[in-house]
């Protein structure tokens, strides 16, 4: 500053500010030197806290009102500068504008989709983004942790920082919750709430407060979107053979106006009939799938013609064949013959009744 700059500032006696931008969230109060003079005009307004610092220390903090600065309302000033009496030379401090109104409509969402698993599709990339307001809570923490020496602190400054601490909690809430994807917009306003309350110590950390935060929209991949489409489309049509009767219709209609006269709208006719048929068949058959198919008929037992003294008996089953066995009538060596065998044949040599011979011995050997 030059010697008027300097000159201006010595009869300068009020110390205020009005943001015309806002986005400011610290604005440090220009004077030559940070010298101020004793007994000037400190006017804060509605929304702001002043916050005097002196050689690096948070001294004294003014809520909204008018003040005239001198000794008695300057207590931590006073005492670092080891102002033991009241006098009314100029003293050295810098003099920070804190806004602690409410900054709106601060953007966040993910950089990278979120994979998670769901109940329905399986594994899932999600993204999300909404919005969220805050506000500076405790002025000294947010001049020591955050704004430092800058003398025009914006919320832009910050955001990024705010932002990457939302998704961070968001991820590892979406992830504990175990919501399918498809009610998640159902829970958008719960989603909300439980963020703010779970982030809140995070912003505190830094002197804000989030008061508001809002889920604006999660979605899914592009080809996970579009495969829904597919299936919400499915769903309104409903009877898809009826649906293809009514496009087969309109198709013969369209193929019945055919300009190119009778005979082109003949075959056009005649096209639209074999689609039809075609797609009623093919309809049938895959109504006729889903309905559940009869059980195909019982196997039929087979039955066995036996010679005894030379005569054919019969038919008999493999069950009515035991009493056979037990009186004598079929033995090993009687000859048997079913349907579908070249010849008679032993019944010993059967497997279907050898089991028949189990407990009856074989004959004794000649003597």
């Amino acid at each position: 500053m030059g010697f008027f700059d300097k000159l201006r500032g010595e009869f300068i006696d009020i110390i205020e500010w009005t943001d015309p931008t806002g986005d400011t969230m610290v604005y440090r109060f220009p004077r030559h030197d940070n010298e101020i003079k004793m007994g000037a005009r400190l006017t804060v307004r509605e929304g702001q806290v002043a916050a005097f610092i002196n050689k690096g220390r948070l001294a004294d903090v003014f809520v909204p009102g008018m003040y005239t600065l001198e000794t008695d309302n300057l207590p931590i000033l006073s005492t670092l500068m080891g102002w033991k009496h009241g006098f009314h030379s100029p003293f050295k401090a810098e003099v920070y504008f804190v806004s602690t109104r409410q900054f709106t409509d601060l953007k966040w969402g993910t950089k990278h989709p979120i994979t998670l698993r769901d109940p329905e599709f399986g594994p899932v990339r999600l993204r999300a983004f909404g919005t969220y307001v805050v506000r500076v809570k405790d002025a000294g923490r947010f001049i020591r942790e955050i704004v430092g020496t800058d003398g025009h602190f914006t919320t832009d400054e910050v955001t990024n920082q705010l932002r990457n601490m939302i998704v961070s909690r968001f991820a590892d809430i979406i992830g504990e919750s175990r919501i399918p994807v498809l009610d998640l917009a159902a829970n958008y306003d719960e989603l909300g709430e439980y963020i703010t309350h779970r982030i809140r110590d995070g912003f505190a950390e830094y002197g804000l407060d989030v008061t508001k935060l809002l889920v604006e929209n999660i979605s899914l991949p592009d080809e996970v979107e579009k495969a829904l489409d597919k299936r919400a489309s499915m769903g309104v049509i409903g009877d898809l053979k009826r649906y293809t009767q009514f496009q087969t219709a309109n198709a013969m209609e369209e193929a019945a106006k055919n300009p190119g006269g009778m005979a082109a709208g003949g075959m056009g006719m005649g096209m639209g009939f074999a689609m039809a048929n075609q797609m009623g068949g093919a309809m049938g058959a895959a109504g006729g799938a889903s309905q559940p198919a009869a059980p195909p008929p019982l196997p039929q037992e087979a039955t066995y013609y036996i010679a005894v003294q030379g005569q054919q008996q019969g038919p008999f089953t493999v069950e009515a064949l035991r009493p056979c066995v037990q009186d004598g009538r079929l033995m090993r060596q009687t000859l048997v013959w079913k349907q579908g065998m070249a010849q008679w044949t032993p019944a010993e040599q059967v497997q279907e009744l050898a089991s028949l011979f189990g407990a009856v011995p074989p004959p004794l050997p000649p003597q």
